[in-house]
């Protein structure tokens, strides 16, 4: 038997999100991503949704006694080097998850703002909003808004032109978290899909030609999944968000040509191998 110290460690990181019962997004997404990128994944699950690739039909939240219970196994037993916070659902769960943060204070975590899916169908009460900026976001070492979560976020209009995505920096820059990356999948650009890195009174946009492709599912999910692990690796922050962004871009690609469900399909997170 190999001696513990001369076994292999791996960054263990946590996902807290919601269920997909088609398996391109949330949880299912999260662990991919997680393993695909060198980690070893774990999770709490906040909600039940049934969910394919056409829509969600149901979401069923978790008791809070059990999601509290999922946590404090967690962390009372693994080495969490990071955390990424997904779907929440409402104000409680939020209470819920960020005063286990507060109290196990993971050395990284990643919040997606998990508001509403590319299909159109609402995840976070409208209530919970403000919930979430207060609760979660001081806590967060980045978050990852969309531009619907970002204007969601600021209550502004939902920019379409680039400069009405500058227009939101200011706003998200006064947010109480340490760092925003923006993601600018929705913007109206045929050619370019960029996204923007603000942190430090600075801003680093993060631009990749723009695959043409349907299969979109989990995207958000995947990319912020990648930066927890990438984190817990122990890159800085720009670098873990370069090497996530080449990440998911690669993982689009890959899943460009991919023939699952007869809507938005997933990614292919796995396209190493």
């Amino acid at each position: 038997m190999p001696h513990q110290d001369a076994k292999k460690q791996k960054p263990i990181v946590l996902t807290i999100a919601g269920s997909d019962s088609g398996g391109g997004a949330g949880i299912q997404a999260d662990i991919k991503a997680i393993s695909a990128t060198g980690g070893y994944a774990c999770s709490v699950i906040t909600a039940l949704t049934a969910q394919n690739t056409q829509g969600v039909t149901a979401v069923h939240p978790t008791p809070q006694a059990m999601i509290q219970a999922q946590l404090d196994a967690v962390f009372s037993d693994l080495s969490v080097s990071a955390v990424k916070v997904g779907m929440l659902g409402d104000s409680e769960t939020i209470r819920t998850v960020a005063a286990a943060l507060r109290r196990y204070r993971p050395a990284h975590l990643v919040v997606d703002p998990v508001m509403v899916t590319a299909n159109g169908d609402m995840l976070l009460a409208e209530e919970a909003v403000n919930c979430l900026r207060e609760e979660l976001l001081p806590l967060a070492d980045v978050i990852t808004p969309n531009l619907p979560e970002a204007a969601a976020l600021l209550g502004a209009a939902l920019p379409k032109r680039l400069d009405e995505v500058e227009s939101l920096f200011t706003g998200l820059g006064q947010l109480d978290c340490a760092a925003v990356l923006l993601k600018g999948g929705f913007l109206q650009q045929e050619s370019r899909s960029p996204d923007w890195l603000l942190s430090d009174n600075q801003v680093r946009c993060f631009d990749t030609p723009r695959v043409m492709t349907g299969n979109t599912h989990g995207t958000g999910c995947t990319l912020s999944a990648a930066l927890a692990c990438y984190l817990g690796q122990g890159f800085n922050m720009e670098e873990a968000v370069a090497r996530a962004k080449r990440y998911i871009d690669q993982a689009i690609l890959a899943g460009s040509c991919l023939r699952i469900g007869q809507g938005r399909g997933p990614v292919e997170h796995f396209f190493a191998f």
